[in-house]
């Protein structure tokens, strides 16, 4: 499966080099960044988005912000999202159970293993990537209850930087990369 185009021959050295990092970060060919250098301007925006994720932050651990990733990645079907997303996933205790709920093939509340916050995390990045766009005010009560306002915001944030670059990949074709090959 390819990319519905392929990436530029010529990309600005400046350009040529991130993505050269990218891709030994990564281990695998970053064919998303490759595809962006047709609009640097792009890439750049996309790398800065990319670079500035967070992967914990005070009670919002990885493994949280790991949930809410491939919570989002699941809700908008990308598959490409759902490779990165989800690789490595069992390093930070995430159960093949977890992952089956996260997927929406059982409840949630059936799996003890996931504590309330991070049920409410989930139930979040799965809100922040329907549409279209519907809040319960008495869920955002809820959530209000139990995340303090920045961690709230690093949630939506987290949730919709996944759901921006499921948009963006599946408009571009972008097959997955690999990282889950052999899972």
């Amino acid at each position: 499966m390819t990319a519905f185009i392929d990436p530029p021959s010529g990309v600005p050295l400046p350009l040529r080099l991130a993505i050269l990092l990218a891709e030994k970060m990564t281990g695998r060919l970053m064919l998303p960044a490759r595809i962006l250098a047709w609009y640097p301007r792009a890439a750049i925006g996309s790398g800065l988005l990319e670079s500035l994720v967070a992967h914990r932050d005070g009670r919002l651990d990885e493994r949280m912000l790991k949930l809410v990733r491939m919570s989002a990645s699941f809700a908008t079907e990308c598959p490409f999202c759902i490779d990165m997303n989800s690789y490595d996933y069992e390093k930070l205790g995430v159960t093949p159970d977890e992952v089956q709920a996260l997927r929406g093939q059982s409840l949630l509340d059936e799996i003890t293993s996931f504590s309330a916050r991070e049920r409410l995390a989930v139930r979040y990045a799965r809100l922040v990537s329907q549409t279209p766009l519907k809040f319960d005010p008495q869920f955002i009560a809820q959530l209000k209850d139990n995340f303090t306002e920045r961690e709230i915001v690093i949630l939506a944030s987290t949730a919709a930087q996944v759901n921006y670059w499921a948009r963006l990949i599946q408009a571009l074709g972008i097959p997955p990369a690999g990282f889950t090959e052999g899972d």
